[in-house]
């Protein structure tokens, strides 16, 4: 398995807009979706390296600030929203982030004659299932913590907006992208960097998608999520977790209580509350 980039085939647009590009995925998304656009546009509230070239342009911009995403927006022919709080904290901060961020990124998409968004949710929408469950696009969510919620607004955002104002979106459900899994149950839900990009080019390219929703997920032996109601983005996933399972097996088993073994999210539906 090699995780390298793929020359891509699709068309190129001229600028498109990457948020949370200080991230972790976002620093990977900066090289890998260079070949989507001439112009990146790279946003963050954390730092981020300075342009390369005239192919990026860098703007810090807090999602909080309602005017400076509406600047940050202008002039972009799709946005690809990673940015936002990506991990489990308390409700205030993912509250600024989060939901007053994405509803501020749909304004100005709105306002700007933006169409297409690839929207980054996350496995954590559905987090409280079993593992024993399997589920597709249509099924019950069950936010496992204040980031699913968040996520799970997110979603209902993109739906919204494509419903009143025809700004299409892809629903990416992020399993766990990461150079590898870490354990065993990521063994589930690893999505290679490689999958993960060749799956936003598909999301920003495909025709009518409307409003979709995709699980983002490698093509594991053993997985939790049915992506039929995606297959018009003609997404096939190359990797396989299957190359680690020798080391991950290699760890300790966890208790078969413990929620990475028992729930699809794992730790975060045992996360908080905070402050008490």
């Amino acid at each position: 398995m090699s995780d390298a980039a793929t020359p891509s085939s699709h068309p190129r647009m001229h600028r498109l807009l990457l948020t949370g590009a200080g991230g972790g995925l976002g620093k990977v998304l900066r090289e890998r979706l260079q070949p989507s656009a001439e112009i990146l546009r790279l946003s963050d509230i954390a730092p981020m390296a300075p342009a390369a070239g005239t192919h990026e342009e860098v703007v810090p911009c807090n999602l909080a600030d309602k005017q400076a995403v509406d600047a940050l927006v202008a002039g972009c022919d799709a946005i690809v929203h990673l940015g936002g709080v990506s991990v489990e904290r308390p409700f205030e901060e993912i509250l600024e982030a989060n939901i007053r961020g994405v509803f501020h990124v749909y304004e100005a998409a709105r306002r700007h004659g933006v169409k297409r968004i690839v929207f980054a949710s996350s496995n954590h929408v559905i987090g409280f299932h079993k593992q024993t469950e399997t589920l597709d696009a249509s099924c019950q969510r069950r936010p496992d913590g204040y980031y699913g919620l968040s996520k799970s607004f997110g979603e209902d955002t993109a739906q919204f907006y494509y419903d009143r104002y025809g700004v299409e979106t892809v629903s990416i459900r992020i399993g766990s992208s990461f150079p590898e899994p870490a354990n065993r149950r990521m063994m589930h839900t690893w999505l290679s960097f490689r999958d993960l990009t060749t799956l936003i080019e598909k999301s920003l390219f495909t025709p009518d998608v409307k409003h979709t929703i995709v699980y983002g997920m490698s093509a594991n032996k053993n997985v939790w999520w049915d992506n039929t109601q995606a297959a018009h983005l003609g997404f096939v996933p190359q990797d396989t977790s299957e190359v680690f399972r020798d080391k991950v097996e290699a760890q300790p088993p966890v208790a078969p209580t413990d929620p990475n073994a028992v729930y699809q999210g794992g730790a975060f539906t045992a996360q908080g509350p905070f402050g008490d």
